[in-house]
């Protein structure tokens, strides 16, 4: 793993982590060139379905500072890369009930490739973080 461009140090107090995996993502320059800044955010980013796709929605990656007047959507959807077989695997675990697809990170690989961990989560209920928060403090 390179460079951390974004972090999301919510998900592991709001979600129970089942499954990571490494995902591709669509950008255009002027977002990469603000990522490699460190300036997006994905602490309220999910990924979800949409017309047989998968796509990350609601990350926040700030216009670039240098970039010419029509620079980009700060939280327009990003489509993310797979293949067929893991979009199939992954759209049949969001419609049932209590499965969330978190990104965890977004950075850059050895090549320089703007990559995303996504985590296959279930929601945590108050109780239970109360006592992952009473098991770490003890």
């Amino acid at each position: 793993m390179g460079k951390i461009a974004a972090r999301n140090r919510k998900a592991r107090h709001d979600y129970l982590i089942e499954d990571k995996l490494e995902v591709g993502i669509a950008l255009v320059g002027t977002e990469v060139k603000s990522l490699r800044e460190g300036r997006g955010s994905i602490t309220e980013a999910y990924a979800g379905e949409k017309e047989g796709e998968l796509f990350l929605f609601n990350a926040y990656i700030p216009e670039y500072q240098s970039g010419h007047r029509f620079g980009h959507e700060t939280r327009r959807p990003r489509k993310l890369l797979l293949h067929r077989r893991e979009i199939d695997r992954l759209g049949g675990l969001i419609r049932r009930t209590g499965i969330t697809l978190v990104p965890l990170l977004i950075y850059f690989n050895d090549r320089g490739i703007a990559k995303v961990q996504l985590a296959v989560a279930r929601g945590k209920k108050k109780h239970d973080k109360r006592a992952a928060e009473k098991e770490r403090e003890w």
